[in-house]
């Protein structure tokens, strides 16, 4: 016969999760929300979910002005050609 393994680690007491709350994230999730994880050097530098956002909007609009610079015509190589 096997050993029954115990439900949860020694360490742990059913009453450290009595605080929890079912479904907490259930309705920003739902919005459309993203949760990423980010390394402890990046939490220094970005402590809110509003830093990020702003630093990530900042890149953006970087990448789409690079993109203006950097990009090509639209028009076809037979096109140009033609011309």
């Amino acid at each position: 016969m096997k050993k029954v393994e115990p439900e949860m680690r020694a360490e742990y007491k059913r009453s450290d999760f009595s605080k929890l709350e079912r479904g907490k994230f259930f309705k920003a999730a739902t919005k459309g929300t993203s949760v990423a994880l980010i390394e402890p050097k990046l939490a220094k530098a970005f402590p809110t979910s509003e830093a990020v956002n702003e630093a990530l909007r900042g890149l953006l609009v970087l990448a789409d002005e690079t993109a203006r610079i950097t990009g090509r015509s639209n028009r076809s190589t037979r096109k140009q050609a033609a011309a």
